[in-house]
């Protein structure tokens, strides 16, 4: 590889000096290098550099350190393989010059072409003409903090997003699932058989990216499949959308694959899968359960529901103070009477709850759903927090996904761990209850939540959907908070839907409608 020069031909440039333009009595020649020195010195400079004498071309610049440490990186960090170095024509100690650099990275390659130039200098000790090293001498950008490298054009490969059909989910279309398409892709980008592509970049002293200079390869997007069904995706956004700030997810009965996650606002935090609020009533599905499981409830038989009950040295009440003489539990149930659940604490022991949710619901398991997600709590408390957690609140923390699949678990019988990505594409282990539902009490809650959805607090919401249906409603206080979280968690047939709008008010008012919605689509 050659350098020009002084007239612009390539080869290698002669390192004859003229003679020097002045000498101090130390015997070290003064005063600018000359025209002769200029070429020479750049000649040798350049040759050195692009034969990979990183130690010579530095050898030649007034702070070799540095030099050899920069020229050296451009090998380590910038994947430069092989240079063609060509000098233009000096204008008095500036020496113009072209680079064409052969860049690898992964098993691709490219070609970047720039111009760049140099100064020589005299050396004040030495009297020598050397370059003036400065990292612009590499690329004209490279100013102070910045680096030359060559990398990933991103951290992690692009993703398409499959849905249940193996089509490609188009993100605009569907804003719900953007921020999940983002965890996709970080999580299975290289599984999924996508590729980062490569680029040589100039970037900052953070690692930003200043400037592009060249494209090596393109990246190229691996594919995931979900289970997402767009016809219920697409009713998910709309309904969320028309009721302010909420949450929503759908799951089918049978299986748990999850076939509609929706936020309104798309772009902010994840509630549909990661919040953590008080379900509120909606939980008493849990806890019937248990009082059923105990013999403390059935849903026939006389079951008290006064206007308060007094646990743990709390005085609880109902909605409006009322009460329910001479009703039965499935009355109490579908009027989502909180003392009908209340009065049964003092049978119970402090754990019975979480056992029951985590034993039978699967709740607070570790569920692997493909994405992050907070998979319940009903942690252990006692007295009158240990009475809240009876009627959802407490300690007491779900969000849609959790009580998408409390009534999944209903309709289904048995817990199915809702997931979004399918386990045989990675190989997960999906979570599993160590219990099941009994014949019984299953077909009882069936009984409670279709009540509840034709002739109590849900019905308005559930109006006019046909098939087997079930609902709870609920309203959850939050503390400092003006309104409380509407609830509603569903089923209909084989698809199953929960929904939360905080701060907005009863459940069967503002979240019953969003949930209905998404029902009504999966007809």
């Amino acid at each position: 590889m050659g350098s020009a020069d002084a007239d612009g031909r390539t080869g290698n440039v002669a390192a004859t000096v003229g003679e020097p333009s002045g000498q101090e009595e130390t015997g070290a020649t003064t005063g600018p290098p000359s025209a002769e020195e200029v070429a020479a010195t750049a000649g040798e400079f350049l040759d050195a550099w692009a034969a990979g004498d990183t130690a010579a071309a530095a050898a030649l610049t007034d702070r070799p350190d540095e030099a050899e440490a920069a020229l050296g990186a451009l090998t380590a960090d910038a994947g430069f393989e092989e240079l063609t170095l060509v000098a233009g024509t000096p204008t008095g100690e500036d020496v113009p010059f072209s680079v064409t650099a052969a860049v690898a990275h992964e098993g691709e390659q490219g070609e970047l072409a720039y111009d760049s130039a140099l100064t020589v200098v005299r050396d004040t000790e030495s009297g020598k003409a050397v370059v003036a090293w400065a990292p612009t001498v590499i690329h004209p950008e490279l100013t102070e903090g910045r680096s030359l490298v060559t990398g990933p054009v991103s951290e992690v490969p692009p993703v398409e997003m499959l849905d249940r059909h193996g089509d490609v989910i188009a993100a605009d279309e569907f804003p719900s699932l953007t921020p999940i398409l983002s965890q996709l892709a970080e999580r299975y980008g290289e599984q999924a058989g996508g590729s980062a592509g490569a680029e040589t970049r100039i970037v900052d002293a953070e690692g930003e990216t200043v400037t592009s200079l060249l494209e090596i390869a393109e990246p190229a997007a691996g594919q995931v499949p979900t289970t997402i069904d767009p016809v219920i995706q697409r009713a998910a956004e709309e309904a969320v959308a028309d009721s302010g700030r909420a949450s929503l997810v759908a799951i089918d009965v049978g299986t748990g694959a999850i076939q509609a996650v929706a936020n309104n606002p798309a772009d902010g935090f994840n509630g549909a899968l990661e919040g953590s609020w008080a379900p509120g009533s909606t939980f008493k599905v849990v806890t019937s359960s248990l009082l059923i499981d105990r013999g403390l409830a059935s849903a026939d038989a006389p079951h008290p529901c006064p206007k308060y009950f007094e646990y743990g040295g709390w005085r609880f009440q109902n909605d409006d103070e009322f009460e329910i003489s001479g009703g039965t539990f499935a009355d109490s149930f579908a009027r989502s009477c909180n003392t009908a659940f209340i009065s049964q604490a003092p049978e119970l022991s402090d754990s019975d709850l979480g056992d029951q949710a985590r034993d039978v619901f699967g709740l607070g398991l570790d569920w692997q759903v493909g994405v992050t997600t907070l998979d319940g709590a009903v942690p252990t408390q006692s007295d009158a927090q240990m009475a809240a957690s009876l009627i959802g609140q407490g300690g007491v923390r779900m969000n849609p996904l959790t009580m998408a699949s409390v009534s999944a678990t209903v309709r289904n019988g048995a817990f199915q761990q809702p997931y979004l990505v399918p386990p045989e594409f990675d190989g997960r282990q999906l979570a599993q209850a160590p219990d099941s539902l009994s014949a019984g009490t299953a077909q009882q809650l069936r009984e409670l939540m279709n009540r509840t959805a034709r002739n109590g607090t849900a019905a308005e919401a559930m109006a006019g959907l046909e098939g087997d249906v079930g609902a709870k409603t609920g309203s959850a206080e939050v503390d400092g908070q003006e309104k409380p979280n509407a609830w509603f968690t569903a089923y209909r047939d084989d698809l199953a839907v929960a929904a939360v709008v905080p701060n907005s008010g009863h459940g069967g008012e503002f979240a019953g409608p969003v949930v209905a919605d998404v029902l009504r689509a999966g007809s």
